[in-house]
């Protein structure tokens, strides 16, 4: 038999949290012995280990209280293993990312984007545009790994075909053209064509679902009043918000 005190000790938890399960109903509160104290069985430190570990992997007390007085608790424990994973998994890619940081590593680039970037200068492109495509691919892989990616094999691809690539260059070369030339308005045309051709009626679900294309395109249209007048050009004529 257990005071309290030597159950929490045993178990690994204040007494105070003990008596926050008894209020919240998880854990049967003992009677009183003669001596006025409340005595533990070893049930109920294995009981409290259930409490805690539960606890421990970030389950609301009363999602707790439901699992225990139900009768899935099996797959609901799966399910929590499975979460827990994932945010292992999380930790670890950020633990990476402190890591490379603390040794003085800031860019989290992939070797394949380095060496994209790298051959930008050799396709024609200025140093603004090879500046500014490394400094936005950094924050893209930084803040948003798991659909980065995807992002950019879509990018590259778009440069390898010799069909959009000249679009893409012109795009960087109207940064400091007036936003009413019409020549902002006659690569709005072509670029829309461009994508109706290449993406059918819809964009991709992954531009409509991840905040890379806002990020992304805020940054540009920040650097050029033409780029600016080009995009909401764009997104008029896609139907894009």
């Amino acid at each position: 038999m257990l005071t309290i005190g030597q159950l929490a000790g045993y178990v690994g938890v204040t007494t105070k949290a003990i008596r926050v399960y008894h209020a919240k109903g998880l854990l049967p509160e003992p009677e009183r012995d003669a001596s006025g104290y409340r005595r533990y069985r070893a049930s109920d430190a294995v009981e409290l280990i259930k409490i805690r570990t539960l606890a421990e992997a970030g389950v609301p007390l009363a999602r707790i209280r439901e699992l225990r007085a139900g009768d899935g608790l099996g797959p609901a424990l799966r399910q929590i293993d499975a979460d827990l994973t994932a945010r292992i998994g999380g930790l670890r890619a950020t633990q990476e990312r402190l890591r490379r940081l603390a040794d003085g590593h800031l860019s989290t680039l992939p070797p394949e984007v380095t060496t994209f970037l790298g051959q930008l200068p050799g396709l024609g492109f200025s140093e603004r545009w090879v500046e500014l495509q490394n400094d936005l691919w950094t924050l893209v892989f930084a803040v948003h790994p798991e659909t980065a990616r995807v992002s950019f094999e879509d990018q590259a691809a778009m440069l390898a075909d010799p069909a959009l690539r000249p679009l893409v260059l012109e795009y960087d070369r109207v940064h400091d053209l007036d936003p009413h030339d019409p020549r902002v308005d006659a690569l709005a045309a072509k670029i829309v064509s461009a994508t109706r051709a290449r993406y059918g009626a819809d964009l991709p679900e992954y531009e409509r679902g991840s905040a890379i294309p806002a990020l992304v395109q805020g940054a540009v249209n920040a650097s050029s009043p033409a780029w600016r007048r080009l995009d909401g050009l764009l997104r008029a004529r896609l139907g894009v918000r």
